[in-house]
Parts: structure tokens; C-alpha cells; sequence
């Protein structure tokens, strides 16, 4: 029989052991899963840090950069004395240094933005979770979420991730936040904030803003005006007191009241502040100031955007943000009288024309004043006004200008006829077009602006430095620069570059070319091609200065064809006078001036024949500075040694060497530049004689007459220019390049040229000078007279290359007699014999026929 305890401990035990198991068994199943769990918790980790990583982290900028920010600033153009005369800007900006700023502009945006922001360490997590809760709440409404960014994270933004609307750019935002509070200061931050941030009215940075809204710096900002800046980060357009003026009042109101929770101003201030009106000034009002060396500058500017390019993606040197310094060869003085002789050459050519016409038309109601500045009329001259007409009655017409003044135009004051008609202008004016009008005894009389046009160069023959430039009437009526991007034909301002390949070839300035006929034949469907001159008519055998000076066409057609087109053409590419990569045809036609070319290349031309043949390429800037101070180009790269020691050694001043070598050969073009200065003397510019200088220069006028032109200068200066319509058509045949653009030089000259020194030009090396009679060509020895202040003087000095000097010869005094007594082809003038022909007072033999060069100046 069994014992009753042992059976009752045997079934506890066994109760025991079941337990155990059971417990056992949860045991194992509580690790696994525990196991499992951890396990899925370190993938779900792992695998939400990739993606946090994927999508927040991965293509997170560096904030390394803005240890080394530099903002955006806009490129400064100086002129030749270092004188800042312009900019290309984009974006208005101005750098200030955070102690630049006023206390109470900081405190204004630290209320209106970022309270905190001297405590925080990135973002302000209240704020952030606020907008996150906002930003959900509104998903799908087609409304913005706004607020939540501290200063720090719209710093992080602005620069470095962008304006996406998403959760991905807040976060990205965050991060950056905290990386950026570890690597700048709180001053810093700020700096960059207040130097950075867009406020309306293309302002960026609170200076640029003050100026925009109220024409001041900002240390001069008010309490109010300071409050108003601060509520436009957020969104300018929100605030703009043009539309919304209550609510921008409003919003001020606010920052006001953050500022005196906030300790920085009293409850007396706050309320004195709020009822202030906003005193905001009017964009845009006053009317843009005429640009000095407008088309300078485009050109410059051009330069610049193929070298360095025009926006951050183009490097950090680029034109409208890389902060360059730019050094110009521009001269302020000579600019202006380039400008004003080229502006009154083209009104007096069209003094006659009659008016053409108004300028433009708009609405003359309300808001006229804007839209009279907004048309950006050039009028030129300071004393010309651009006018609306917005009332046409009772016999006078009421005027309004660009500084809201009004007046009346009576119909006596446009009297003149408009172009091609006999009416009176008076009879074509109506409401809303815009006039040119000048002030003469208290009353307002109308102006025509000329639709005659043209370009004008100035270049420094030792250099190639272009020291004005200008590209037509007035840079605001468009920025197309005729001076270097209008091709057109020279006429005969290119045949000294014939006459220098026959020099080239053979040929002196005494060698005898024959003034008559000369056709060519074409080809069996055009048949034979006959020249002539521009005057018409034959002087016969003639020497080539005198065919120069005269400027025959036949003389220079022949010149050419017995030289070879292909060595004009050739020397035309290495003058580079041609269009880059396009050689001139080699067809007699180039030869009268045929081919296109601008006022740039043909000045620059000219330059190499007063530079002795050296070659010269027309430069605007001088060098280029990046916002460090580093020169990063710079034009003239000749190589000086001993330029730089630090202290003289003794040896003569050491100059830079000549690199660019030698265009043409520098006894050729001493010879075309002495027989050009007879141009001046006696040829088709004797207008410019009694500038009192040496100078040389060529006219001339394309067919039709289409262009007509001068190029020529001293010995320290050379210009060109030409005057025409833009889509050409005949300029009347009265229209030639001494009577029309030979005066406009000279006008020039007058006003630039008489503080400087007067100079003769450098005789080349081996060039030797040969008294000759100037129409024969023929060496003349013994006592004959050189009279240098005598243009007319039968006997002057030639030069002469070694090898074709004219060689000693005999003559009996017949001869000699008729050599210094001109004779014209129809009649004898007796003013012209010297005294030893009225001496021997013989014939002249048939075989020298004299031209009479009186006769054929132009006066």
C-alpha cells in the first residue's frame, strides 16, 4: 500500500516539473521574439537612417563655403584716372560689415524674424513643429505654410538649398542650421543675412532697400522705416505700399509692438512710430541720368561676358556677381567732345530736313510722368527735353516732362515743315506722342532728332588704347554701337592701303599714274566695267601723292590693278581692316573702298600707319581686378625688364619691349603718312589746315553717296568716323567726306587737342627726304625754295625708301623753270609760279601737264 505523502510530493513535483517546462518553453519564445524584434528594430533603424540619409543627407551642400561667403557684387568699370564711371549690376546690393548696421535696424528684423536668435543654436523647435503641424494641416488647400525658420535656417536656404515648398527643404534646412551655428558666429550669420536677403524693388541687403524705398543709407533709417524693411523678407510683393497700404501698415504696426515686448523701445515710441506714415518714395520717378560713354561701356561689357561669362554658373569671376574691378583706358574729357562733335555734325547735316517726326506715343492720362520716364528717351543734349503733349487746344498744346512739370507749345515754336512736305509740323502733333523740345526766351521750341546716324573711335596710335568711343546720336535710344558692330564701305578712306601695297611693290610717292580711262573687262554677261572719278573728268599723268591727295579713283584702280589686287587684298588682312576670317575679294571694286568694314578696324588701321607699321590691336580694358584685388587679365602683356626694382641702377629708364612685330614695313607707312598729311595740306580735308599741327588723315564717301567718312589725327591721337543712315540710303549728292565728316573731326580737334603738344611724326629708319617738284615728281636741286608755310609751294620734301630715291639728273632751265611752275590743264594761274620761274619765266613742255590744286580743294 501506498504511502499517501510520498504519493502527494511525487505529483507536486510533477506539477513542479510542468511548470518549469512551460515556463521553459515562454522563455525560449520571449527571446526569439525579443531577438526577432531587436533584429527588425536595427534593419527598420538602419534602413530609416539610409533614407534619411537618401533623401536629407546625401546631397546636403557644404557649409564650408560660407567661411568663405562672399556676396554677390556687381563689376566696377573705372576710366583711365581710376575714376568710377559705371557698373553692370543685376542685382542692387551693397556690402555693409555687421557694425555698419544700426542697433535698431537689428533689433527691427531680429523682432520680425527670429526673436530668439542670439539663444537658439539653428532653429527654434516650437516654431518648427508649428509650421510642420501648419504645413499638413493646409496639404491639398493650395495654400502656403508659413513661418518656422529662424534667421540661420533662411540663411541655409537662400544660399545653399534653395525655395522648394516641401518637408524635404525644411529638413535639409534644420541640418544645415546646426552645421552653420557651429562654423560662423552669431555677427557673422547676421551679416550675411542682412547683406543678403531680397526686399522688393531689385534690392538686395538692407542698404540697397533703404535707398529703394527711401532714398537713403541706412544709418539714416528712422524707427518706422526700419520697422517697414523688416516686414518685406517674408514676401516684398505682400507689402507693396503702392496696393497695399493698410496691410503693410499693419504689418509694421506689428514688428512695432515685437520691438517693445522685446525691451528695445518704450511704449512712447511704439506709439509715436505706428502713426507715422510710411513715407515710402515713389520706384522708378526719377528719370534716368544720360550714361556717360553709354556705348563704352556696352562695349566693354561685351568684352568682358566672352571672357569671364555673366552669371555665378560661369565661375566665380563673372560680370553681374564676381565683384570685378575693371581699369578702362576711357577718358572722360575726350569722350565728351567726341560725343558732342558727332552729335552736332548730325544735326547740322539734317538742319535742312525738316522735322521727322515724333518720338514715341503714350496714354496721357493719370500715371503719364512714369510712363514718360519708362520710355527712356535720349534726347542728346542737356538743354533737350523729352515732352508729352496731353492736351492739343485752343490754339497752344500743354506739355508734361519727366519731372511732372507742365507747360504749352504754341504752334509758332513748331513751325518747321515736316520731312518731305511743305506743312507745318505744328498740323502732325497729337495727344500722347512724345517731342524733343528746347527752351529759347521763356518758350518751348521744337527739335527733330536726327535720323541721320553714325559711329566715332578715338584711339592712342602708341598703344592701340581706345580712349572714346561713340556709337550714335544717344546711348538710351539703343545700345546698337555703330562704332564697332555697323559694317560699312570706307570709299576711299581704304586706297591708302592700295597706295601702300604699290609702295610695297615698287612704287614711290613720286611714281607717275595716269588720270584717265581705265576699264576692265567683266565677263561675257557683264561686259566691260569702266571707272570713274568722283568729280568726273582726267587730269592726265599725275605723281601718286597728287592722286592721293586728290583722291582720283581712276589714279587708284590703276595703282592697283598694276600692282595686283591679290597684295592690296593681302594688305588690307594684315592692316586688319577686313572682317576677322574674311579676306576681301580681290576685285578692283575693294580697291575704291568696296569692301565692309567698321570705324573700329579702319581707326585701328591708321593707328598702325602713325605707329610706324607696328601692330596694333584696339583695346578697351586695360586690366581686370577680381574683389581681392588680383589682376586676372590684363591687355598690354609685353615683357619689361627692370621695370620693377626697387631702386634705380644707374641705366636709362627701361621701357617694354614691342611683341606684336610689324604689320606693314615702317618705310611704307611713313611714306603713305607724309603724303596723307598732304591730304591736309592742300588735298580733301584742307579744312583741318589750320588746326595749327601736323596731321594727317583721308576723306571719303561711299556711292551713292551712302557713308561718307574721315580717319586721321596727330601724331599722339588718331580718330575715325563715319556719318549715314542706319539702313542705308543716299545722303543727298551734296554729301561728301570733307564737307560732312572732316568737319566733325575738326570740331573734335578744337576742343581735345589744344592742351596738347604739338609734334611732328617720327621719320622711320633709312627713310631718306628728297626735295622734289610735287608735280612732276622730279628731284630738284640748287636753290630752288622750300617754303614749309606754303601748302601750295611747288617744291617740297618727299621720302624716299634707299633703294628708289630719285637719282641725280640734268635738266636745262627750261626745264627746270617748268617744273616749278604749275599749270593747269585749262588755265594758268600766276599766283602759283615762285620766283624763279617768274625769273626764266618759260613754258612748261607738253609732256608735264600741271593740275590746278585751288580748284580742286574742298572748301
Amino acid at each position: 500500500m501506498s504511502d499517501p505523502l510520498k504519493i502527494r510530493g511525487t505529483t507536486s513535483q510533477r506539477k513542479k516539473q510542468k511548470i518549469q517546462k512551460k515556463m521553459s518553453v515562454k522563455r525560449f519564445w520571449h527571446g526569439k521574439i525579443f531577438r526577432s524584434f531587436f533584429l527588425l528594430l536595427v534593419v527598420g533603424c538602419s534602413f530609416s537612417g539610409f533614407l534619411f540619409w537618401r533623401y536629407f543627407i546625401r546631397d546636403l551642400p557644404s557649409v564650408e563655403m560660407l567661411a568663405d561667403y562672399h556676396l554677390p557684387m556687381p563689376a566696377v568699370v573705372r576710366d583711365g584716372n581710376g575714376m568710377p564711371f559705371g557698373h553692370f549690376v543685376r542685382e542692387h546690393r551693397e556690402k555693409l560689415n555687421y557694425e555698419d548696421f544700426p542697433p535698431v535696424v537689428i533689433q527691427a528684423f531680429l523682432s520680425a524674424e527670429d526673436k530668439s536668435f542670439f539663444s537658439h543654436h539653428g532653429i527654434n523647435g516650437a516654431a518648427f513643429l508649428k509650421a510642420v503641424y501648419e504645413y499638413f494641416t493646409k496639404m491639398g488647400s493650395g495654400e502656403r505654410a508659413h513661418g518656422g525658420s529662424t534667421i540661420t535656417q533662411q540663411v541655409a536656404k537662400n544660399l545653399l538649398v534653395g525655395d522648394e515648398y516641401s518637408p524635404t527643404r525644411k529638413v535639409k534646412e534644420a541640418l544645415l542650421a546646426f552645421q552653420i551655428e557651429h562654423l560662423l558666429t552669431k555677427r557673422q550669420i547676421l551679416e550675411i543675412y542682412l547683406n543678403q536677403i531680397f526686399l522688393g524693388r531689385n534690392a538686395y541687403g538692407v542698404s540697397a532697400a533703404a535707398k529703394a524705398y527711401f532714398g537713403k543709407t541706412v544709418k539714416d533709417l528712422s524707427l518706422p522705416e526700419a520697422a517697414f524693411l523688416a516686414i518685406l523678407p517674408k514676401a516684398p510683393s505682400n507689402y507693396t505700399p503702392e496696393r497695399y497700404m493698410e496691410r503693410a501698415l499693419g504689418r509694421r504696426a506689428y514688428v512695432l509692438h515685437q520691438m517693445m515686448l522685446n525691451g528695445y523701445i518704450t511704449a512712447f515710441q511704439y506709439t509715436e512710430a505706428s502713426q507715422t506714415p510710411l513715407g515710402v518714395i515713389k520706384p522708378h520717378i526719377i528719370a534716368k541720368a544720360p550714361v556717360k560713354g553709354g556705348y563704352f561701356l556696352e562695349e566693354v561689357r561685351r568684352e568682358l561676358v566672352n571672357r569671364f561669362g555673366e552669371s555665378a554658373k560661369d565661375g566665380e569671376n563673372n560680370v553681374y556677381s564676381g565683384g570685378l574691378w575693371v581699369r578702362t583706358s576711357f577718358d572722360p574729357a575726350l569722350q565728351e567732345s567726341a560725343e558732342t562733335a558727332l552729335r552736332d555734325g548730325f544735326v547740322r547735316f539734317e538742319r535742312d530736313h525738316g522735322w521727322n517726326g515724333r518720338v514715341g506715343n503714350i496714354d496721357p492720362g493719370e500715371g503719364w510722368q512714369e510712363r514718360l520716364i519708362a520710355a527712356n528717351i535720349g534726347t542728346g543734349y542737356a538743354d533737350w527735353y523729352a515732352a508729352v503733349i496731353l492736351e492739343k487746344e485752343n490754339g497752344r498744346a500743354k506739355i508734361g516732362f519727366e519731372d511732372g512739370q507742365e507747360d504749352y507749345l504754341y504752334p509758332w515754336g513748331a513751325a518747321m515743315p515736316r520731312h518731305d512736305t511743305e506743312t507745318s509740323a505744328w498740323r502732325f502733333l497729337h495727344e500722347g506722342d512724345i517731342i524733343i523740345v528746347k527752351k529759347i526766351d521763356n518758350f518751348w521750341i521744337l527739335r527733330s532728332l536726327p535720323a541721320v546716324s553714325g559711329g566715332m573711335v578715338v584711339e592712342d596710335p602708341h598703344t592701340g588704347r581706345v580712349m572714346a568711343m561713340q556709337g550714335g546720336f544717344d546711348y538710351r535710344n539703343g545700345d546698337f554701337n555703330r562704332a564697332t558692330q555697323a559694317e560699312r564701305q570706307p570709299g576711299s578712306t581704304f586706297k591708302p592701303f592700295v597706295y601702300s601695297a604699290a609702295l610695297d611693290h615698287g612704287m614711290t610717292p613720286a611714281s607717275i599714274i595716269v588720270d584717265g580711262p581705265f576699264c576692265v573687262y567683266q565677263s561675257a554677261r557683264l561686259g566691260m566695267k569702266c571707272f570713274r572719278n568722283f568729280s568726273g573728268g582726267y587730269s592726265g599723268p599725275q605723281t601718286m601723292r597728287w592722286g592721293v591727295e586728290q583722291s582720283r579713283n581712276l589714279m587708284t584702280v590703276r595703282a592697283a590693278a598694276q600692282t595686283g589686287m591679290a597684295h592690296v587684298v593681302k594688305m588690307a588682312e594684315k592692316a586688319e581692316i577686313n572682317p576677322p576670317g574674311h579676306p576681301y575679294p580681290p576685285v578692283l571694286g575693294i580697291a575704291l573702298g568696296a569692301g565692309n568694314t567698321t570705324v573700329m578696324r579702319l581707326t585701328n588701321g591708321y593707328s598702325m600707319l602713325a605707329n610706324q607699321g607696328r601692330r596694333l590691336h584696339p583695346s578697351l580694358i586695360d586690366y581686370v581686378q577680381d574683389r581681392n584685388g588680383k589682376v586676372i587679365y590684363k591687355s598690354d602683356d609685353r615683357i619689361c625688364s627692370g621695370c620693377n626694382l626697387p631702386e634705380w641702377d644707374g641705366q636709362p629708364m627701361p621701357r617694354p619691349h614691342h611683341t606684336n612685330g610689324q604689320a606693314i614695313n615702317a618705310m611704307t607707312a611713313y611714306q603713305m603718312l607724309h603724303i596723307l598729311e598732304g591730304v591736309v595740306q592742300r588735298g580733301t580735308a584742307a579744312i583741318l589746315r589750320d588746326l595749327g599741327r601736323p596731321m594727317f588723315g583721308k576723306t571719303g564717301t561711299s556711292t551713292g553717296p551712302t557713308n561718307v567718312w574721315f580717319v586721321g589725327g596727330s601724331a599722339d591721337l588718331v580718330a575715325g568716323l563715319y556719318v549715314g543712315y542706319d539702313r542705308p540710303r543716299s545722303m543727298g549728292h551734296s554729301a561728301q567726306g570733307g564737307t560732312v565728316a572732316a568737319p566733325i573731326f575738326k570740331q573734335f580737334a578744337q576742343r581735345s587737342m589744344t592742351e596738347m603738344p604739338v609734334k611732328p611724326f617720327p621719320v622711320a629708319p633709312d627713310i631718306h627726304m628728297v626735295k622734289i617738284d610735287r608735280y612732276s615728281g622730279l628731284r630738284i636741286y640748287g636753290s630752288a625754295p622750300v617754303n614749309p608755310a606754303d601748302p601750295m609751294s611747288p617744291i617740297i620734301w618727299e621720302a624716299f625708301k634707299p633703294d628708289n630715291e630719285p637719282r641725280r639728273s640734268f635738266y636745262r632751265p627750261a626745264v627746270v623753270a617748268a617744273a616749278v611752275t604749275p599749270v593747269s590743264n585749262n588755265a594758268t594761274d600766276d599766283s602759283h609760279k615762285s620766283e624763279a620761274a617768274k625769273a626764266q619765266p618759260v613754258a612748261p613742255p607738253v609732256n608735264l601737264p600741271h593740275p590746278n590744286d585751288r580748284s580742286s580743294l574742298q572748301k
